[in-house]
């Protein structure tokens, strides 16, 4: 009796620790909704924010930020945390196994928790491994940041996400996302909801990063678009589309995309038809810049570099007319992860402040994604990021990470300047 007493006080306490206030002391504490910056205190409790305080609660276990600018962890809307970002080879894909994939996804997953992101959303993979890296970051299993995983792309025959370079003559099966009707369209997303995907991706044009497709084509149907996204809406999943021809782009939207990802060349129309509707836009502008850098090497095909040459020339007339139409923009790099901080530079030189940069990854890409994320305010989760300088002022401070927390256990800890 006395040994299960002092075993249930033990657990009590380790209860009562584990749940202990913890004070985050931000002097520069950015609120993303505003500009405006303060001295405050963050109070967290669990893995929430309890309040935004003036004074740390007696007994409360106390960080000090020092001078960092403290943000919401950030967000990024369209990453594929299993692609070999140094083998862009068509069969890159077939070479690897599952397992090999997966335990990859893991490594960047964790390069973007470092980096400050908290929350992600993969844009698709060859398989189901992210739903296991989401469910375990999820568990407490690994540290990783939240997932919102798309599954696999769903593309026609031949599209950009075929996934099968192989000879006519070399006997490959079409994978379950392959769909060349309305009927194959909804059997895909149903494939991918059996599977546990809170997204749902298509291929609504041609892409750069293949040698297959053409991406001024638009690939899936009007009817196979309005097919998959009346499935996925029933099932309450959202569904975000690869749309960067001038055509695509408007049929997704039609059809009742919620989130057009790269639309690269957005017309005046197209970006009507978006803001009338309310369709989000994931830009993802540094990651076909910096295929110019890439070249030739990586596996890189030329055919995939005459491509995002020529696609180039769109990008910035198409962004200007994204903000000129006021389209609510998230947040996405669409690259390898050591590089995730350069797309806020690519959105300011675009045309957005550094402040609406930053909005992109908080409070546009929580909204999105809807998670309870991208500001620092009571009740959300207790995702806070600390970074050397000022991000209004100088963008590209925001790569200086000092201090991540992510849901109120913190993974990266630096001695700052008090």
């Amino acid at each position: 009796m006395m040994r299960s007493r002092a075993i249930f006080l033990a657990v009590a306490m380790l209860a009562a620790v584990a749940h202990a206030q913890v004070a985050v002391h931000a002097r520069r504490l950015l609120d993303v909704r505003t500009g405006n910056v303060a001295d405050a205190f963050i109070i967290v409790s669990g893995d929430r924010i309890e309040s935004i305080a003036h004074a740390a609660p007696a007994g409360a276990r106390l960080i000090d930020l020092g001078n960092a600018t403290v943000l919401p962890g950030l967000i990024d809307c369209h990453v594929h945390l299993e692609a070999d970002w140094n083998d862009f080879s068509a069969t890159a894909g077939l070479r690897r196994s599952a397992s090999d994939k997966t335990l990859l996804g893991l490594k960047n997953a964790q390069v973007y928790l470092s980096h400050g992101f908290t929350t992600v959303r993969d844009a698709g993979s060859d398989d189901f491994g992210i739903i296991s890296l989401r469910n375990a970051f999820a568990s407490g299993m690994f540290d990783g940041p939240r997932v919102f995983a798309a599954g696999i792309p769903i593309s026609i025959t031949g599209g950009h996400a075929d996934g099968n370079p192989l000879a006519p003559d070399v006997p490959l099966p079409p994978g379950p996302n392959i769909a060349d009707t309305p009927d194959q369209a909804r059997i895909a997303v149903r494939h991918n909801l059996k599977y546990g995907t809170d997204w749902i991706k298509v291929m609504a044009t041609g892409g750069v990063a293949d040698a297959l497709s053409d991406y001024t084509v638009q690939e899936l149907s009007d009817e196979q678009l309005r097919a998959i996204v009346e499935t996925a809406h029933r099932a309450r999943r959202r569904v975000m589309a690869h749309a960067e021809g001038t055509e695509g782009i408007k049929a997704a939207v039609r059809a009742g995309i919620d989130s057009i990802e790269h639309g690269t060349m957005l017309d005046e129309e197209g970006a009507t038809l978006m803001e009338q509707r309310g369709t989000w836009l994931v830009p993802t502008l540094e990651t076909f810049q910096r295929g110019l850098e890439i070249g030739l090497s990586q596996g890189t095909e030329p055919i995939m570099l005459e491509k995002d040459k020529a696609i180039l020339k769109f990008q910035q007339p198409a962004f200007e007319r994204a903000i000129a139409h006021h389209l609510k923009i998230a947040y996405g790099l669409d690259d390898e992860p050591k590089y995730t901080t350069r797309e806020f530079a690519a959105l300011v030189r675009g045309g957005l402040t550094p402040l609406q940069a930053i909005q992109a990854a908080t409070t546009n890409a929580a909204t999105l994604l809807s998670v309870d994320a991208g500001a620092l305010e009571a009740g959300k989760f207790a995702d806070i990021v600390a970074v050397d300088g000022d991000p209004l002022k100088d963008i590209n401070s925001i790569d200086r990470v000092v201090f991540v927390m992510k849901g109120g256990k913190v993974i990266v800890s630096q001695p700052v300047a008090k």
